[in-house]
């Protein structure tokens, strides 16, 4: 592979986040290799990521990797890669739903999956998890459509949907849906609910810890006190949770539930471990709202649990989103029976990027 000749490349907004997507054979095979490619590309670290095409954000300074699935299980596998900003991490820890709602289309821009007349169904594999995703959407004429009329909040403007139904995310990372075996524990004095349905996230109240819970990601970035305590409580939940040490880690997440503030069933503000969420993630969003559903767990009572059929509306920052979660009880404790999301992605650019040189 020739640096100099730029290495192919397709930039799509996927959700409510913003990645660079590639084939794994346009990349190297070492995975030291290919993290610290990835890392010149993005501009880490640094950070404004000035020298790359990363956005000075968590949610802008992501990664795509797919290829053809080996398998007959999966049409495409897939494997997101978090990139750090002013550290010289790559983290493939987590998945990540938003980036996974750009994953078909690109199966089809680049050939690995043939479109389907009007409409096309791809089978992807989560590499970080090994839990499975079918995504649909629209491809009249043979090639994916991004223009379309669904709006989601944190996103400008309106485009195609991409609806995603996904398997096998209850303990995904963790192996249960509640990795400590129950539905709410106490750490660090805290009430907390450790919860895993494709995103390891700790749920508490943000009344718990003075806040009101609907405080700007500024504000709340801006409170060394609360991050400090944040932290710990963190590393201790991890614990519990036995992800062993996450200091380097993206995961758990933090998240801070209240009551609804827009006739949804409860308010979100999550952590990157750092960063606040300007929205909420799929899967940290089919996390939450397995987690409220769950009798007896720190979100329940302050919830406004959805009737039968209609859609979980959990509330973030710049809005709400809806997800289908069901929940059953079962011979093995509470199983997740269905989690869906409805997305958006649009292709930015398409080309060849050309990354900073070695040191």
């Amino acid at each position: 592979m020739a640096e100099t000749e730029g290495i192919p490349c397709l930039l799509m907004r996927g959700g409510t986040s913003k990645g660079a997507y590639f084939l794994a054979s346009d990349l190297p095979a070492g995975p030291k290799e290919r993290d610290a490619l990835l890392l010149r590309i993005m501009g880490s670290p640094d950070p404004r990521q000035i020298d790359g095409l990363g956005g000075a954000h968590p949610l802008t300074s992501k990664v795509a990797v797919v290829s053809p699935s080996p398998d007959g299980d999966a049409d495409v596998d897939y494997l997101f890669l978090q990139v750090g900003l002013d550290e010289a991490v790559v983290s493939s820890r987590q998945n990540c739903g938003n980036l996974l709602a750009g994953v078909g289309p690109f199966a089809v821009e680049r050939g690995l999956v043939r479109a389907g007349e009007g409409n096309t169904e791809v089978r992807i594999r989560m590499l970080n998890t090994g839990s499975f995703a079918t995504a649909a959407f629209p491809t009249p004429g043979g090639r994916p459509e991004y223009d379309g009329g669904l709006a989601i909040d944190g996103v400008p403007g309106t485009a195609a949907p991409v609806r995603l139904n996904f398997e096998g995310t209850a303990g995904s990372s963790t192996g249960a849906l509640f990795p400590t075996g129950r539905v709410l524990d106490t750490v660090d004095g805290m009430a907390v609910t450790c919860v895993d349905n494709g995103m390891p996230s700790v749920l508490l109240r943000a009344a718990d810890l003075g806040l009101a819970g609907d405080e700007s990601p500024a504000e709340l970035e801006a409170d060394t006190a609360l991050a400090d305590r944040l932290a710990g409580l963190r590393k201790n939940a991890a614990a519990l949770m036995g992800m062993g040490d996450v200091s380097t880690a993206t995961v758990p997440k933090m998240v801070l539930l209240s009551p609804a503030r827009n006739g949804g069933a409860v308010t979100t503000r999550s952590f990157l471990p750092v960063r606040v969420h300007t929205s909420i993630g799929v899967l940290g969003a089919l996390t939450v709202a397995a987690g409220i559903l769950a009798d007896g767990s720190v979100g329940h009572g302050l919830a406004a649990l959805p009737g039968p059929g209609e859609p979980c509306r959990i509330e973030h920052p710049t809005g709400h989103f809806d997800v289908e979660v069901g929940l059953a009880e079962g011979l093995d404790g509470v199983t997740v029976t269905r989690s869906a999301a409805l997305r958006t992605a649009r292709k930015i650019f398409d080309g060849r990027v050309f990354p900073r040189p070695r040191p």
